[in-house]
């Protein structure tokens, strides 16, 4: 019998591209292609899909962040099959996918919008669906849903185009309400792209400004002080519920006031603790907390469930990522090697998953 085709997507038109290259590069060596045959996609900064190159970079080199080499192979992806498409010639049928692997983030990627092209192909995928990944990346809805499913939800303010345009004092002034210091991020984006902290009202226009680089609606957070704790949630084959990680917190070692770009993707800037120093109840707790964002968001696959542990003893959400960052030293891929799942079987796991799911409606 022939093995199962797998291909790899990464890349995309967002601020997160070289995220993604760096996750597809860990997940390329990791998949067992005795296995499965795999076919490995960029998508280029300007959207077009290619056949990636064997020469294709996906790690940072010399402070240089990777990118979706043009090797001239275009593709296209009607009805699950692959076509090449060159300028000049005929379309070449490269073969059906049984299932797709998209290691991106980002808008046009983790948003939901990756996951509606590989539903109306009839393509299997891996990770959550279209609804489950939308809301997980618009932070203002994520937190309304969570808020909604009894989860404690910290105090922010959504601002967008159109407030910021003619309603700007409103804004501020509302974000002022927050208390000093605040943060503020786009709304739909991740890896801490286009995130800031400000502490007075002229630093505040300026994060705005910024973070609607990324994103036009942007979200104002008031500043939990408390330590960061992640949990990584695993989805179970059959009927078995999803499976929560050994907390671990978040250590930045770089000097950043909190876990940017720089601290999460360049070494040795963060270390992780597993599992997190935490009271057993409080650990179980958590655990708990994250099974039921998962649940509530009908999360599939792997997803990350972000929390603060604040001095007094309580648990915040901050949020749920429904495609982490995805490198072997990644924080949820660790997390759950602290749990016995080591990311070669995380890899493989998640393939099964999306293999045995039916597509469609579900």
């Amino acid at each position: 019998m022939s093995k199962p085709r797998v291909a790899v997507v990464f890349g995309g038109r967002n601020s997160e591209h070289a995220v993604s290259l760096m996750g597809a590069g860990s997940v390329l060596q990791a998949i067992d292609q005795s296995k499965y045959e795999v076919i490995p996609i960029g998508i280029a900064q300007d959207g077009r899909w290619v056949l990636a190159s064997e020469n294709q970079r996906f790690a940072i080199e010399s402070g240089q962040l990777p990118v979706v080499q043009d090797t001239g192979a275009e593709l296209a992806l009607p009805s699950g099959s692959l076509v090449a498409l060159k300028p000049g010639a005929i379309p070449r049928e490269l073969g059906a996918v049984d299932v797709v692997f998209p290691v991106m983030h980002g808008p046009f990627a983790e948003d939901g919008t990756i996951q509606g092209l590989l539903e109306m192909a009839g393509v299997r995928y891996v990770g959550s669906g279209v609804l489950a990944s939308a809301v997980g990346m618009d932070k203002a809805f994520m937190k309304l849903t969570m808020g909604a499913a009894g989860l404690p939800v910290g105090r922010y303010v959504v601002v967008r185009e159109r407030d910021w345009r003619l309603e700007r004092d409103r804004v501020l002034k509302e974000a002022e309400e927050l208390g000093w210091p605040v943060f503020v991020k786009p709304a739909r984006a991740g890896s801490s792209r286009g995130i800031s902290k400000a502490h007075d009202r002229a630093s505040l226009e300026a994060a705005v400004e910024l973070a609607r680089e990324h994103d036009p609606k942007v979200l104002i957070e008031a500043a939990i002080e408390g330590r960061e704790i992640e949990c990584a949630v695993l989805e179970s084959p059959g009927d078995e519920p999803p499976l929560a990680s050994q907390p671990g917190e978040v250590i930045v070692e770089g000097g950043q006031e909190f876990f940017d770009f720089e601290a999460k993707y360049y070494p040795d800037q963060m270390s992780l603790r597993v599992p997190a120093d935490l009271p057993a109840k409080v650990s179980e707790e958590l655990r708990s907390m994250a099974v039921r964002a998962f649940e509530t968001l009908g999360c599939e696959g792997l997803a990350r469930v972000d929390f603060f542990y604040t001095p007094e003893g309580k648990l915040i959400f901050n949020e749920i990522n429904t495609m982490p960052g995805f490198t072997s030293l990644s924080v949820a891929p660790q997390l759950l090697a602290a749990s016995g799942i080591g990311y070669p079987e995380l890899v493989d796991h998640l393939i099964q998953l999306a293999l045995h799911r039916p597509a469609g409606l579900r």
